[in-house]
């Protein structure tokens, strides 16, 4: 099984830059995306070029256009839920779960904290409720979950640790501490366990050629329950793949 995930940064946008050919290139059996940008139709609309998956979509309600996940499968899951049934957090579309016969996929799009971290707070309350609700799920069966966590979790994880360090969304301390969070409750870096010294980024700011100069960050995951580590054949960052500011990101099971 190969599973790969996808911040898009608009669905519309990367399906007019071959999308469609990459997803043949990926052939994905579970393909996750985030920040798809548009309500459930639109979705499903754009992805008409894209043959032979399974497609379900999570939008915004507070606000169109904005944030929204899909699970792609070539499998139809058992069953799909939509949101952690937090009344607070599930107006942005950020979470959809995929039951599999061996665990669930969930994807997620974790809520930046913004400029001038002013959304710090609710991020955090986001991380401590997300990852209760991943236990949950894992009470059933283990957990894959993959997407946009919005955070560099190590020095390693980002090309200027220093300047970026408690002043910049996505590396501060708080954020970090909520990220171990997951890890101290037997989540594992999927990628980071397999290659713990290689520098590899999934994001690059659209600003001053950052991607060409690869001044990057490394704040896409996959993390998988304890019980799956075994499973886990290989983690992959495909930084080849264009179309968006994030590369995909993917596992084999």
């Amino acid at each position: 099984m190969k599973l790969v995930s996808w911040n898009v940064n608009g669905i519309r946008a990367i399906m007019k830059k071959d999308f469609a050919g990459s997803v043949a290139s990926l052939d994905a059996d579970v393909l996750c995306l985030q920040e798809t940008k548009a309500n459930t139709e639109q979705v499903k609309i754009a992805l008409e070029l894209v043959d032979g998956y399974h497609v379900c979509a999570n939008a915004s309600k507070a606000r169109q256009g904005y944030s929204g996940t899909a699970i792609l499968s070539k499998k139809t899951p058992i069953s799909v839920t939509y949101d952690m049934g937090i009344e607070t957090h599930d107006q942005e579309g950020r979470v959809i779960a995929a039951e599999f016969d061996d665990y669930f996929v969930v994807t997620a799009y974790v809520p930046n904290s913004g400029n001038e971290l002013v959304r710090l707070d609710y991020r955090a309350q986001w991380d401590v409720d997300f990852l209760n609700y991943l236990r949950t799920l894992e009470k059933v069966k283990p957990v894959v979950v993959c997407g946009d966590f919005n955070v560099a979790h190590q020095p390693i994880d980002i090309a200027r640790p220093k300047a970026n360090y408690n002043k910049s969304a996505g590396y501060t301390q708080k954020e970090i501490d909520g990220f171990s969070r997951f890890l101290d409750h037997g989540f594992i870096d999927t990628f980071r366990n397999k290659y713990p010294d290689e520098v590899k980024y999934s994001w690059w700011s659209y600003r001053a050629g950052a991607r060409q100069k690869n001044i990057g960050w490394r704040i896409d995951y996959f993390l998988v329950s304890a019980a799956l580590l075994p499973r886990v054949n290989d983690a992959f960052i495909f930084n080849e793949f264009m179309g968006s500011d994030h590369c995909p990101l993917g596992i084999e099971l």
